[in-house]
């Protein structure tokens, strides 16, 4: 990294800088690990000291170490195994409201402040892109970009059907609906990744719809670009210049072209390997948000929670925890089937 030339090649550099940073965190994490050990054995020793106050505050440090010692372990372990260059990518996310009416509606708007409290708590950083708010306060659609440290590792579990179960609130006689919104989380793609070609790109600017002033509405800032090749078509109003327009739209065209990428690619691994928490599908219902029991249920690896109210303020941690626990778990065995 340190040679000269060395971002002549902004895909190599770029690769290789990831890389680098994945290994100085996990040479970082392998010293913290030795040390947590190390402070363990001292405190079970504590622990036993005739001294009642130093025993207990030692007992104290033992359950604290050892809960430390669990999650360095768990990260050393998914440090080593072959990683997915999309992980330490920033997201592009696409919420759309299914079935279920203003009700869904609804509950796409709750979906879209989850990831952002979730974001937040991480420290990482949310922009607006598109969005056509429903009539009661909702979202019909919403498309928003998440950038950070290792984004996509940590949300690429949200693809597929996510459903709620709960009393709407213009249900009169207390029964309750289920509805559905569709989440899509896409690795963000950088421009060497997908080339993007000017005569296959159909770009037109379009008035501005829905909520955000006199401005938005009354200039063609908006932008939508279709790509000839895929019949794929992306738009992005939420700026106010149609410049910053058409790069956030170009952001959401590679990144639905990578993925596009990917799942062909994707389509050559084993059907195990496939199967590994869903593909993350847009078809597949992934999660149960029943509000009455207060309760969680992700259906690809059974785990059923009872602090709902919590987790879609963005305590999300244990959800993403257990869904890539399980993961390591199958991507270890899969390992070893193939000696």
């Amino acid at each position: 990294m340190s040679q000269e030339g060395f971002f002549d090649d902004p895909k190599l550099a770029g690769e290789l800088t990831r890389e680098y940073n994945r290994l100085k965190e996990l040479i970082e994490n392998w010293g913290l690990l030795g040390k947590a050990r190390s402070d363990l054995v001292d405190n079970q020793d504590l622990a036993k000291s005739s001294d009642r106050e130093m025993a207990s505050l030692a007992e104290e440090e033992v359950k604290l170490l050892t809960d430390r010692i669990a999650v360095l372990e768990s990260e050393v372990q998914y440090a080593l195994l072959p990683h997915d260059s999309n992980e330490d990518r920033d997201a592009i996310i696409e919420i759309r409201a299914g079935t279920g009416g203003d009700e869904a509606s609804l509950f796409a708007g709750d979906l879209y402040r989850m990831y952002q409290s979730y974001a937040e708590s991480r420290g990482w950083r949310t922009e607006s892109v598109d969005a056509s708010p429903s009539d009661v306060g909702g979202f019909k659609e919403v498309v928003f970009r998440v950038s950070g440290g290792e984004v996509f590792r940590f949300l690429k579990y949200e693809s597929g059907v996510h459903r709620v179960q709960r009393v709407p609130s213009t249900e009169t006689q207390g029964r309750i609906h289920t509805s559905t919104a569709t989440v899509a989380v896409l690795p963000e793609a950088e421009e060497v990744d997908i080339e993007l070609k000017p005569e296959d790109l159909h770009i037109q600017a379009t008035r501005s719809g829905g909520p955000g002033g006199q401005h938005v509405n009354t200039t063609d800032s908006a932008v939508q670009i279709t790509h000839l090749p895929t019949g794929i078509m992306v738009k992005c109003q939420e700026g106010r210049s149609q410049g910053k327009n058409k790069e956030r739209a170009l952001q959401i065209l590679r990144a639905k072209l990578l993925e596009a990428k990917v799942r062909e690619e994707a389509e050559k691994y084993s059907a195990h390997r496939r199967s590994l928490i869903g593909s993350g599908g847009r078809e597949e219902k992934v999660r149960t948000y029943n509000f009455p029991q207060n309760r969680l249920t992700d259906h690809r690896v059974n785990l059923t929670m009872y602090n709902l109210d919590q987790i879609v303020t963005g305590a999300m941690e244990p959800v993403i925890e257990a869904l890539q626990a399980s993961e390591m778990a199958d991507r270890l065995a899969e390992l070893e089937r193939c000696g």
